[in-house]
């Protein structure tokens, strides 16, 4: 396994292609990938994993200013290797990925976007105030998803005003036009149940996506869903023996 460490660029062998992994808002690989054992899975396959902690996550630098996160890929790049990667991205990471890809394709051989779909290209912005409000305790009670959100913010670690600061960048959505340059194979996991579906939209505008509609799951779900284990472990080639 190779994670990042801050001092250098991920080494990994030419014999085989290694895996990126990106959580989502409130996450980071420890405890969206690591903790629910997906890298033990890839390891299992033999595949190399390289992690990452977004900016204002985990290990990563938290700072309060929203400027500081309109360009989430800068730390992404910086742990890629030279040759092409198979990633696998979860909500915001998923969206980073997408742009990343947008900009250099030649980086990405598979990408799997999980619990991404309508608000690549159709932000809900009526929702991000609504989740803003819940981190920043001012949701009301009757708002659960908020309040998940809210719960997201303070738990292993986190740093509420960090992750609030995320909520108000101003990163432009995603346009056809750029998803349209994403060449390799992407598969779009996302649940019947999830708020930032559906994923018809996204994959419609890709040129070569793979759709997957998750039954009876959630966002909050997502990455630990047996249906989206297996279908990114294969659509990647790395199920285990």
């Amino acid at each position: 396994m190779i994670r990042w460490n801050g001092r250098g660029k991920a080494t990994v062998s030419r014999m085989v292609t290694p895996v990126l992994l990106v959580h989502g808002w409130g996450g980071s690989f420890a405890t969206t990938w690591q903790r629910s054992g997906f890298t033990e899975l890839l390891a299992d396959a033999g595949r190399p994993v390289i992690g990452v902690d977004l900016l204002g996550h985990g290990t990563a630098p938290k700072p309060h200013d929203p400027a500081a996160y309109n360009d989430l890929g800068a730390r992404v790049l910086d742990v890629l290797p030279a040759e092409p990667v198979d990633a696998i991205g979860f909500s915001l990471g998923g969206l980073t990925l997408l742009r990343l890809a947008a900009r250099d394709p030649h980086r990405f051989a598979h990408l799997v976007v999980g619990g991404v779909g309508r608000n690549a290209l159709e932000p809900d912005e009526e929702a991000r105030a609504r989740i803003l409000a819940g981190v920043e305790g001012n949701a009301p009670d009757d708002d659960t998803t908020a309040l998940l959100f809210a719960q997201y913010a303070t738990r292993d670690g986190n740093d509420r005003v960090a992750l609030a600061a995320v909520l108000r960048s101003e990163a432009d959505p995603l346009t056809r036009e750029e998803l349209a340059r994403v060449t390799c194979p992407v598969l779009v996991a996302i649940g019947d149940r999830d708020f930032a579906g559906p994923g018809d939209v996204l994959a419609a505008a890709l040129p070569d996506a793979t759709l997957r509609v998750l039954r009876n799951v959630d966002h909050f779900a997502t990455t630990e869903a047996f249906a989206f284990i297996d279908a990114a472990l294969g659509f990647i080639g790395a199920v285990p023996d």
